[in-house]
């Protein structure tokens, strides 16, 4: 069926020439009296230029040799016969011809022009309409899953991308994964292993291993080759072979310099990532460094003087020494609290228990651990009568509050007030811890919320900047808000939202 349907494509054009020179020589032979032999002939150009344009050469000068035939045998003397009576025309059909083979062979050109001027057209698109699919692609296979099928459908042909093999150095991947058995064909694989070294086309229409049906590209930027282009030509003419590989070789280029895109911003991904481990890991030894030294100073102090000055203390004094040695031992457990609490979330094995509590609880035990720190400091709690229970994780929200109390106290001067309200505000409980320290200027009372982030004015204030960050991971896990209020002077207010109701699907554990 497909073989009849190419031949009468074939004989289309000729057939069609035919009815028309037969159309016209019937018109023509109508009006003769119209039109003498000179005009007859010109208006026989006009089918060759058409099938020049329409079809190319040679459906045109089978027009024009059926065109002057006919001319011959309807027009010239002695009519109905091929016979030429007077031998000048002759001269006029070898004009006729001269002219019907140069018009022809101009619009043939024309028309070949405007076919590869087409095809440019499209190829520009279509390169055009790849890079904007690829330009937000990150990954690797995913870019690869996008172009592969693309060439594909551009080239009309078979199409597969082989890459080196992050196993085995000399052997090579075919993408996509799932791509057609004839690209993983261990002959497909050793010509492109050839290409990827060597960095050399090689395939059908080219210098190299011409004999093949396939056409294999570098993928290469600059002097790196990133991979080999396949590309199943088939039988497609060697003649149309050249503007294949031109547009191949801009595919293969695009692509290349898309994988190279996707390599650097995974390297800078890695080497970021290494950037932040270190930075982390820094951060966390100056932390227990600074931190440490403090309070096991007061500790490894009052449990010596205690060893070797027992007989000289009052029970007074020895209470004040205890009290010290429980005073560092639970900043020591509050800064290794932190630390761990931050691995677990940058870890990301942060899981949340989650149970109805009623927050007045969680307030009491978080100020009964704070009991000691809070020396002089008087702490105002405020609740609402009706509040409600709320589903949380006692234990790290008991965290979140000893870390918001505890900043309280820091950064507040003794013998002032620590506010603590509770009350609900439409679907949320809304929970405030407020001071009258020194407050947080207006550019920082985001940043306060970062890992490791110490304001300047508190700097001299011993710290980690890990406190408020865990805050935020931890509220932000129970489908809640956290955020920090200040003016100058009139200290810093905490306010943590917390949703009243259980999120749809949760049964209590998370």
């Amino acid at each position: 069926m497909e073989q009849k349907t190419t031949e009468s494509f074939i004989w289309k054009p000729y057939l069609i020439t035919v009815l028309f020179i037969v159309l016209m020589t019937i018109g023509l032979r109508a009006t003769r009296d119209f039109f003498d032999q000179v005009n007859a002939v010109l208006l026989y150009l006009v089918p060759v230029l058409y099938s020049a344009v329409r079809w190319g050469r040679g459906p045109a000068f089978f027009t024009a040799g059926i065109g002057i035939l006919a001319f011959d045998f309807f027009f010239v003397p002695p009519v109905f016969s091929f016979t030429v009576s007077d031998l000048r025309y002759l001269i006029s059909f070898i004009v006729f011809m001269s002219v019907a083979g140069l018009t022809a062979g101009l619009a043939s050109k024309l028309r070949s022009q405007i076919v590869q001027a087409r095809q440019r057209e499209a190829s520009t698109a279509a390169l055009y309409a790849l890079s904007r699919k690829i330009t937000a692609v990150s990954d690797l296979e995913a870019l690869l899953a996008e172009v592969v099928p693309h060439i594909s459908e551009m080239l009309k042909a078979q199409a597969a991308v082989l890459l080196p093999s992050r196993v085995e150095p000399m052997s090579m991947e075919v993408y996509p994964m799932d791509a057609q058995a004839w690209a993983a064909d261990e002959a497909h694989v050793s010509v492109a292993a050839w290409v990827y070294r060597h960095n050399a086309i090689a395939g059908r229409g080219t210098k190299s291993l011409r004999e093949a049906s396939e056409l294999y590209v570098p993928l290469h930027t600059g002097r790196q080759v990133h991979g080999v282009l396949v590309i199943s030509v088939g039988d497609i003419p060697l003649a149309e072979m050249p503007g294949l590989i031109l547009t191949a070789e801009a595919l293969s280029d695009l692509v290349a310099v898309a994988i190279s895109r996707v390599k650097l911003a995974s390297e800078a991904k890695v080497a970021q990532l290494s950037a932040e481990s270190e930075k982390l890991r820094t951060a966390m030894l100056d932390s227990l460094s600074h931190e440490l030294r403090t309070p096991l100073a007061a500790v490894t102090g009052s449990v010596t003087s205690l060893l070797e000055h027992e007989s000289l203390f009052t029970p007074e004094d020895r209470r004040e020494l205890l009290v010290t040695i429980r005073e560092g031992a639970g900043r020591m457990n509050r800064l290794v609290g932190n630390l761990l609490g931050m691995v677990r979330i940058e870890s990301g094995m942060l899981r949340l228990n989650k149970h109805w509590c009623g927050v007045e609880d969680i307030v009491g035990v978080a100020l009964t651990q704070l009991k000691d720190s809070l020396q002089q400091r008087v702490v105002d709690v405020r609740f609402d009568p009706d509040l409600p229970s709320v589903p949380l994780d006692e234990v790290l929200m008991e965290q979140v509050l000893i870390n918001v109390i505890s900043n309280a106290v820091k950064y507040s001067p003794e013998n002032s007030r620590i506010l603590i309200e509770a009350g609900r505000s439409g679907a949320m409980l809304e929970l405030k811890v407020r001071d009258e320290g020194k407050g947080i200027p207006a550019g920082e009372l985001q940043m306060v919320f970062e890992k490791f982030y110490r304001g300047k004015a508190t700097s001299s204030i011993p710290g980690t900047g890990l406190g408020l960050a865990i805050c935020k991971s931890i509220v932000e896990a129970h489908g809640g808000r956290i955020t920090a209020r200040s003016g100058t002077g009139q200290g810093t207010e905490i306010v943590i939202l917390l949703p009243v109701h259980m999120a749809e699907g949760e049964d209590g554990k998370i």
